[in-house]
């Protein structure tokens, strides 16, 4: 998972003009170039110290970014709104790599972009205007806003069983019964990881939750799930243990609150799918995301689940529009369905560590092929 708040997910931002996105404690000053533009999509040029946004204007609605890394680092781009809520975002983009992402802004505003160099700290950040107003993708479709009714049941449910869970985990990390805690560590994190891309955009609840050791470096403390992890598999319980899970149960506490009030759209139901495949891609299949416990099947069925659960809540619509594409994303879901489950055990799955290359290799062929197809169904929601 990302050390600095997203993935996950979900809509989001637009402008005009040439403008770079302004200097933050990232260290980027304001630039006063842009990427050219040509139209279209808006062009984002990012690079290990700059974020040039071809236009910081734009009318309400859709619209589309394509970010381009002439960077040396892996990079991510975001769309925040009012109290750094993260509206849309793309991640992992490698040096060399364009990305692009349609999101929904309905409301007139002042937004701000950001690039993250390194996929660290507040990113290179610049204002981003919307004006006009217009209804949400879905207002004028039935079939869509079924699929936001829907997916924030969803959401809502999930939001309800993360709490249930996480207070089962942080009592037995209370208690000090360290075997029970580990059977329910994955178990307890699960839901976190079906709806991330909603609950990671609530600004620092995220890494407070969900950040690896690896926040220190951005200031901040190491405190959530992944500390008590290191805690039961690598440290031992320490003294503040109890304190660290308290802090735990009350972030839950107000993610899941945020979580269930929250009001989404088609774009960010779209968005969201394909932030979960990405998410899967840059840190479960690569077992980088439980460092200490090696849980990270779990963590990646998950997330695919989460992603799935948006495509259902969307598939009547998408069965209308584009019914190849329903047919496609089904055939990559059932390869990638099978590769999964040979890593089943039990009601659970296998240590990341019983994995080997090959096994890796074939689910990240799987994942990949899925992620191909996901990535188009925001075009076709937003047609």
């Amino acid at each position: 998972m990302r050390i600095a708040p997203a993935h996950a997910v979900l809509s989001a931002a637009l402008l005009l003009g040439i403008a770079a996105c302004g200097g933050s404690d990232s260290g980027g000053g304001k630039d006063t170039g842009g990427a050219k533009d040509t139209g279209g999509a808006i062009a984002v040029e990012a690079t290990d110290t700059e974020c040039k946004v071809s236009r910081t204007e734009a009318p309400a609605g859709a619209v589309e970014f394509t970010i381009t890394n002439k960077g040396t680092a892996v990079n991510e781009f975001y769309i925040y709104g009012e109290g750094d809520r993260v509206l849309g975002e793309v991640e992992n983009i490698t040096p060399g790599l364009s990305r692009s992402f349609t999101v929904q802004l309905s409301e007139p505003g002042t937004y701000q972009t950001a690039c993250k160099p390194g996929m660290k700290g507040d990113g290179i950040r610049g204002d981003f205007t919307v004006t006009g107003s217009t209804s949400a993708a879905g207002d004028t479709d039935a079939k869509l806003t079924a699929a936001v009714t829907a997916y924030e049941k969803y959401v809502a449910t999930e939001a309800d069983e993360l709490l249930e869970n996480t207070e089962e985990f942080t009592a037995a990390v209370k208690a000090g019964d360290v075997a029970k805690a580990k059977s329910l560590y994955a178990v307890a994190r699960s839901p976190w990881e079906e709806i991330e891309p909603v609950a990671e955009s609530f600004g620092d609840l995220d890494p407070r939750i969900d950040g690896r050791e690896d926040v220190v470096d951005d200031g901040m403390a190491f405190t959530g799930y992944h500390r008590l992890e290191k805690d039961l598999w690598k440290d031992g319980l320490q003294k503040d243990s109890s304190a660290i899970a308290d802090q735990l149960l009350a972030d839950v506490l107000q993610v899941v609150a945020k979580a269930k009030a929250v009001e989404l759209n088609p774009l960010q139901l779209a968005n969201g799918s394909k932030a979960l495949l990405d998410e899967m891609a840059t840190g479960k299949v690569t077992g980088e995301e439980e460092r200490y416990s090696h849980t990270d099947l779990y963590d990646f069925a998950a997330n695919y689940e989460g992603s799935k659960q948006a495509i259902a809540a969307l598939r009547p619509a998408l069965q209308e529009r584009d019914p190849e594409l329903v047919k496609a994303i089904d055939a990559r879901f059932a390869a990638l369905d099978e590769a999964l489950d040979a890593h089943r055990k039990g009601d659970g799955f296998v240590s990341y560590t019983d994995l080997d290359a090959a096994d890796v290799k074939a689910l990240t062929v799987a994942l990949d092929a899925v992620s191909e197809q996901v990535a188009k169904v925001a075009g076709v929601v937003a047609a």
